[in-house]
């Protein structure tokens, strides 16, 4: 069995090993680190994934930091866009095969405190719309769900250095 992520026949494909009647989080975990090349590059690793939430980390390294040697915003943003979709992922584990996309159209991100060190994102996305996403019919039309969500990133102290709003397009089958 593979995890290698492959995105060119839709955004359900690259989950093909998940058992929809009993998905596996670690599995699920292992796949989604691998997903996005430029997040692995930048460090961002997945720690944790499941139907509620999700949590990714920034390591405190010098190649993320801005001449401030503070984490550079677009670490933040990053570190946030991937925790609100590793979020999806586990709230729709048992719905990927449907998926046709799952892309991040808007965004907005407040910086509450200079964020140093290592930083957990921690996403969550919005109920109401993960609940349409699992009523969906698979092949009823041209299916778009809107999905809320968004990220609250701490530092190594707990302390609060950033939120962000996520505004992501869900689609169903091939995209």
């Amino acid at each position: 069995m593979t995890t290698q992520a492959q995105t060119t026949a839709g955004f359900g494909t690259v989950f093909a090993a998940i058992d929809e009647d009993n998905p596996d989080y670690a599995l699920l975990q292992r796949i989604v680190s691998e997903l996005v090349p430029f997040g692995s590059h930048a460090g961002v690793g997945v720690t944790e994934l499941g139907p509620n939430r999700a949590v990714v980390e920034i390591p405190d390294e010098p190649h993320i930091r801005n001449h401030l040697r503070t984490v550079h915003a677009g670490a933040l943003f990053l570190a946030a866009d991937v925790a609100g979709a590793c979020a999806f992922v586990g709230a729709v584990a048992g719905r990927l095969s449907t998926i046709g996309s799952f892309v991040l159209r808007d965004a907005r991100i407040t910086f509450r405190k200079p964020a140093a060190g290592r930083i957990r994102a921690v996403g969550t996305l919005d109920t109401g719309d993960i609940e349409t996403v699992l009523s969906a019919v698979p092949g009823d039309g041209d299916q778009r769900v809107d999905v809320d969500g968004r990220a609250l990133l701490y530092d190594d102290a707990g302390v609060l250095v950033s939120k962000v709003q996520l505004d992501y397009l869900c689609t169903f089958g091939q995209a």
